[in-house]
């Protein structure tokens, strides 16, 4: 493990301070690896759909709608029928008498996963929509036992 030292002026670390406290972070250390994950993810997920790359990542879409709009939950279902080989699950949250919210898990290729989850959060009729996307890497191929050789997708660090 590799350390370092950053300089903050006293507001910002206090900022910082109150933030991972609200998070419940026990130091500081945790929240700025936490901080350097998620840029460093982020950047691989652009760069690398920016390049054409295949990557593949996961993704949550969340998002709420109204359940006595008919049109939107049979358009949410259709979008995902269309991309079931992205669609790893849904799960569905009753909010109130009228409103659900939904998860929605997608895997597969960086460009792909976006692309379908942004249709899933432009259908008219779905409200407060937010796209979460973990980068994946291929593990090398291995075996175990009669079951054959495969890989699994695994978080990037």
């Amino acid at each position: 493990m590799q350390r370092f030292t950053i300089s903050l002026d006293d507001e910002l670390a206090q900022q910082f301070d109150a933030l991972i406290a609200g998070k419940g972070y026990v130091n500081r250390s945790e929240a700025v690896r936490d901080l350097i994950r998620s840029g460093v993810g982020r950047e691989t997920l652009e760069h690398d759909a920016a390049a054409g790359k295949a990557v593949w990542c996961v993704a949550t879409v969340s998002y709420v709608y109204d359940r006595h709009e008919h049109t939107v939950i049979s358009r949410l279902l259709e979008l995902q029928h269309a991309h079931h080989d992205l669609v790893v699950t849904s799960l569905r949250t009753h909010l109130d008498h009228d409103h659900c919210m939904e998860a929605v898990v997608l895997r597969g290729p960086i460009a792909a996963v976006q692309t379908c989850a942004e249709l899933l959060l432009a259908l008219r009729g779905v409200r407060h929509g937010n796209i979460h996307r973990v980068p994946l890497a291929r593990s090398r191929p291995h075996a175990h036992g009669a079951a054959g050789t495969h890989t699994h997708l695994k978080p990037l660090n």
